[in-house]
């Protein structure tokens, strides 16, 4: 553990939105990996230093040595096995396996980092009926880490719903039952940890739990039209009539009464649409209530965030674009120097920055703290695991 700087490793970088909010939380990272050649240049072109640090390749072939002393190793590994729109392989999945790759080279380094950070999708809690949410808890017990997790939605920070699930490991014998201060469901079902979250951590009482309690997460102050971009109805970026109206008579019944209902106020207000396949067929769903649905990374055509406009007895429509989405996670400057396609791939699949730096700050500070004061013991205790 260093004695100034809070150092990290980060595993699955990605674009380096996890670097972007560590960063603003005060933390320092000073290693990276990804596999992905333009998630690669996309990190580049944002962090002028990543020439240093950045080590492009698979997590399974990493060599643990090359990887220097940091206090805290994140892991925002693939979702696709997981999440419930893919095919819910789970850990032993082509994507989602990958997580083992890290647990391998954290167990492999020397010393290994006092702190650990998994991130994924809200759906790691219930793949394969728990097992995999277990086997990733059990996994890092096993390297002497024991164990938190919580639930975080981006839309109380940003105008994007996006729920993930996180897990903080903490390594040493200080960290046994650190904060657990009672066995009832009703301590630890909170905004963070919903009814499944806090069941699952009552009715595993074998594993080692770390559970801390964490503040309100205030209600977010932005919508939907705060992070549009002023396109001009001329732009080529606007779909033909004809695509517009395809898209529309895509929607349900209930979906497309909304929309006229836009469409005939005396206003213009806007919404999101994101394409689904229900029965077989591929079906428009529109949302109003400010908020964009889940930013996806968009494979073969799919997963593209759709913005719908209607007002004054016209309406029109456009995907959002790479800034747009940019700032749907919270990253607004972030340099963009890639096609759209790649950009929006980028950001599909990248942490929400003001929700990393809320973690930095109101749980991952203390901890760093607490455990800084008895680094000696820490030190041993990871170096003797």
């Amino acid at each position: 553990m260093s004695n100034g700087d809070k150092t990290v490793a980060e595993f699955f970088a990605g674009i380096g939105l996890m670097r972007l909010g560590l960063e603003a939380g005060g933390w320092r990272v000073i290693w990276a990996n990804d596999i992905d050649d333009d998630k690669c240049r996309m990190y580049s072109d944002q962090f002028p230093d990543a020439d240093g640090h950045l080590v492009q390749g698979d997590v399974h072939a990493l060599d643990a040595a090359a990887i220097p002393s940091v206090d805290l190793a994140t892991a925002s590994f693939p979702c696709n096995d997981l999440s419930l729109a893919g095919a819910r392989r789970g850990l032993s999945g082509q994507h989602s396996s990958a997580f083992w790759g890290f647990v391998r080279a954290v167990r492999d380094m020397k010393p290994r980092p006092p702190l650990v950070m998994l991130e994924n999708v809200a759906g790691f809690l219930t793949s394969h009926k728990g097992m995999d949410f277990e086997a990733a808890c059990r996994a890092l017990n096993d390297l002497g880490y024991a164990v938190d997790a919580f639930i975080i939605d981006a839309a109380w920070f940003v105008p994007q719903s996006r729920q993930r699930l996180f897990i903080v490991g903490v390594q040493g014998r200080r960290a046994r039952g650190l904060g657990k201060i009672e066995e009832s469901l009703s301590f630890y079902q909170s905004q963070l940890r919903p009814a499944a979250l806090a069941d699952f951590i009552l009715w595993h009482p074998d594993i080692d739990w770390a559970i801390r309690r964490l503040p309100q997460i205030p209600h977010r102050e932005t919508n939907l039209t705060d992070i549009l971009e002023e396109v001009p109805l001329n732009s080529t970026l606007w779909w033909s009539e004809e695509r517009a109206t395809y898209l529309l008579n895509q929607m349900s019944p209930k979906h497309r009464a909304t929309a006229h209902q836009m469409i005939n106020e005396n206003k213009t207000t806007y919404g999101t649409v994101f394409r689904r396949v229900r029965k077989g067929k591929s079906m428009a769903e529109l949302r109003t209530d400010g908020v964009a649905g889940c930013l996806r990374t968009p494979r073969g055509g799919s997963g593209r965030q759709i913005l719908f406009a209607g007002g004054h007895g016209r309406y029109a429509v456009r995907l959002l674009t790479p800034r747009e989405c940019a700032r749907l996670m919270g990253a607004d400057d972030f340099s963009i120097k890639t096609t759209s396609n790649k950009a929006l791939f980028g950001f599909g699949d990248a942490v929400c920055v003001p929700v990393i730096t809320w973690i930095a700050q109101n749980y991952l500070n203390s901890l760093w703290k607490e455990m800084h004061g008895s680094q000696s013991e820490i030190v041993q205790d990871a170096r003797s695991a």
